[in-house]
């Protein structure tokens, strides 16, 4: 039977499981399977389990979702695809060829003779994909893409089960380890960023310590950091060294035999995993690179239960940056490919009707994209229509790109007017904040950061992304090891300057606002008036010594680094001048007692619109302001201080400042945000109410290590 074009999802399952049993769902079996959504495959198994006598799974990603069931009768086997496409239209992969022969191709639904090696591979391996998190850092999750992507990619080779699992939604290391207890998977993939060591040793601690392990993957920021580390620690365990999508198809291809371990793409490792064998010296396979990689969407596993929790939903339109910063280890991220924008109609569409069964939240998608405009003569081309596809699905977005996007001097003014017009357009489809990381505005620390821009660039860009009306954010680096005293005071001077936040002004044109940026007069004219320091996201941030970055290899030769932090992936190091060191150690901390908060704020930005997203936003200045002004006090102490006088005096002095402004900033903050309360949804009134009770019993200085070297 060729689908029809009123046949939906469900309705073909159904027609499958009486093609399957030759009998009818019951109406309340009917009822049950409608509301189980495709996206998850687990319950949707354990639907099924009760329908279909035989053998079966549920295989293959969202857009083509499959089920092969064994038919209890004639021993013969039934294939749905259940997105109503032909099976002569799916790439079915080359394992399948003489294991499983579909009898009527050019239809959904049809007979087939499976054989006995593929039943086994499409039930095995039993693959736990698990995302960590620490709640007490980060109190409102994000839709986990890491483990979501790799899923796909698994589920797109047919071969075993997927499940995941994701802290964030409320899941512990108890329960992960209850799972696997349960489930026994063969494969566990393990997704750690910064901050989570100490979660991924305990667990990977625990897989190992069970009479059969099963094979443990690990992958994310910090492994790719770690991989020494971990593979000097776990002999057998492999290490995803960048993205995982052609790794986890190539493990699961391992498992059944048809790879070898050398075989498999984009690892570190030591030992022979499956068999057992000699346990040999650290190894690497090439990785993918970005441009070959043409898939990189998301099962929606998880995406209800995030929604759920009130999290934001998460989506990649391209992979990579363009530029290689100094203090970014490009190793696990790669050079810039985009996807294409026409690529995104179904899954948009599968996100929007997740967002249904949401309707308070605000309908907004969070592109994580390092380069959203990218490179190439069809760069703004692909990106307007970008954002025509994704405004025309009904959503609003955000997302991240360089400052060379906007304005850049060797490029014309015919070349800035075209970015400008870009721009506007971006806005006028959806664009509700974009993200640029101008690090600095000293031309000098610029230089070392390597990010090819200079303080007159970020400050044209950021007048000309102001007086085009497009929300930013911007993330700034405000101490590094090698500055000096000079640059953290000239730092300090573009932080304030009010020259920078122009009023939006949709009545000119594009010509007169790429003239008028550049005119000093108009600039006055049009000025907010606002402090440039209340636009960067997160005020008062040191720059992170990551592991692999060639500025970690210049604090190195210049005799500053310090013992190596494996548990963030970084090294400690001195500062050239240690009072900036010291002003860097108690910014951190200044950070971390508000971190929470402030993430919560910004979370709560994130899911509402309007009025209630206004006031958050209120609210979060408030904390930029006493931010900045720790920022000017410590300026006041270096300038009456010399290198020769005594650290331990300097600190105190600082820590008696930070006492002081930590208590005026609770009576201000306190009122803020119970003034804010009565603006919220009462569901996202309570999480900032429990957050501010928290935040107002937090006691002295200390460190949560949750750093997030990319700033976002």
């Amino acid at each position: 039977m060729l689908a029809t074009a009123t046949a939906t999802d469900h309705g073909r399952l159904l027609q499958a499981i009486t093609h399957t049993t030759g009998l009818h769902p019951t109406m309340e079996e009917t009822t049950r399977l409608d509301r189980l959504p495709l996206t998850d495959v687990p319950a949707l198994t354990a639907a099924l389990a009760s329908l279909l006598p035989g053998r079966f799974a549920v295989t293959g990603t969202l857009d083509r979702r499959l089920l092969i069931a064994e038919n209890p009768a004639g021993g013969g086997w039934t294939v749905a695809d259940l997105s109503g496409q032909p099976h002569a239209t799916r790439q079915w992969p080359a394992w399948t060829t003489d294991r499983i022969a579909v009898q009527r191709p050019q239809h959904w639904l049809s007979s087939a003779t499976v054989t006995s090696d593929a039943v086994t591979r499409l039930l095995r391996p039993r693959l736990l994909l698990v995302a960590l998190y620490h709640p007490e850092w980060f109190p409102l999750p994000r839709f986990p893409l890491a483990i979501s992507d790799v899923a796909r990619a698994a589920r797109a080779s047919l071969l075993g089960q997927v499940r995941l699992m994701d802290m964030q939604l409320g899941d512990s290391l108890a329960d992960i380890r209850a799972a696997v207890h349960g489930w026994q998977p063969d494969i566990v993939g393990v997704s750690a960023t910064f901050g989570q060591h100490d979660l991924m040793t305990e667990l990977i601690d625990h897989l190992y310590d069970l009479p059969t392990p099963p094979l443990v993957v690990a992958g994310g920021s910090l492994t790719a950091r770690n991989e020494a580390l971990l593979l000097d620690r776990y002999p057998q365990l492999l290490v995803a060294r960048g993205a995982g999508e052609p790794t986890i198809a190539d493990v699961l291809a391992h498992y059944h035999d048809d790879l070898r371990l050398p075989e498999i793409r984009g690892i570190g490792y030591r030992g022979a995993p499956r068999g057992g064998g000699m346990v040999i010296g650290r190894q690497r396979t090439a990785g993918v690179a970005n441009r070959a990689q043409t898939d990189f969407l998301p099962e929606l596993d998880l995406l209800d239960a995030t929604l759920e929790k009130r999290g934001v939903a998460q989506l990649e339109a391209s992979r990579g940056c363009t530029n290689f910063c100094s203090f970014c280890p490009r190793g696990h991220k790669g050079t810039w490919a985009g996807g294409s924008p026409n690529r995104l109609g179904w899954i948009l569409q599968e996100i929007g009707a997740v967002f249904d069964r949401h309707p308070a939240l605000s309908r907004t998608l969070y592109l994580v994209d390092e380069e959203v405009v990218g490179a190439g003569p069809d760069a703004v081309a692909r990106v307007q229509e970008l954002a025509e596809t994704i405004h025309a699905a009904g959503f609003r977005w955000e997302s991240s790109c360089r400052v060379d996007q906007v304005a850049d001097p060797s490029h014309d003014r015919t070349w800035h007017a075209e970015r400008a017009g870009m721009w506007r357009h971006l806005v006028a489809h959806g664009l509700r904040r974009m993200l640029f990381g101008v690090e600095s505005g000293v031309t000098s620390i610029l230089e070392r950061f390597n990010k090819k821009t200079t303080a007159e660039q970020n400050a044209l860009a950021i007048r000309t992304l102001s007086a085009l009306g497009v929300p930013t954010r911007f993330t700034y680096i405000t101490f590094d090891q090698l500055m000096n005293a000079g640059e953290l005071a000239a730092t300090h001077s573009f932080q304030a300057r009010t020259d920078l936040l122009l009023h939006p002004l949709p009545q000119l044109s594009i010509d007169d606002i790429v003239d008028g940026v550049r005119d000093e007069a108009f600039v006055a004219e049009h000025s907010t008036g606002r402090p440039f320091y209340t636009a960067i996201s997160y005020m008062l941030v040191s720059m992170e010594c990551l592991t692999g970055a060639a500025y970690t290899r210049r604090v190195q030769t210049a005799g500053l680094a310090g013992p190596a932090r494996p548990a963030l992936g970084r090294i400690d190091a001195r500062f050239a001048d240690w009072r900036i060191g010291v002003c860097s150690r108690n910014a951190q901390l200044w950070i971390d007692r508000h971190f929470a908060l402030d993430y919560t704020l910004k979370s709560l930005e994130k899911i509402l619109d309007g009025a209630p997203r206004h006031h958050v936003r209120h609210a979060r200045v408030v904390l930029k302001d006493a931010a900045f002004a720790l920022l000017t006090a410590m300026l006041g102490l270096i300038d009456a201080s010399t290198l020769g006088d005594a650290p331990d005096q300097f600190e105190h002095r600082l820590r008696a400042v930070m006492d002081e402004q930590a208590a005026e900033l609770d009576d201000r903050m306190t009122a803020t945000v119970e003034a804010l309360l009565d603006h919220l949804p009462p569901d996202s009134a309570a999480v900032l109410r429990h957050e501010l009770h928290r935040w107002q019993h937090t006691e002295g200085w200390r460190l949560i290590n949750a750093a997030d070297p990319c700033g976002t």
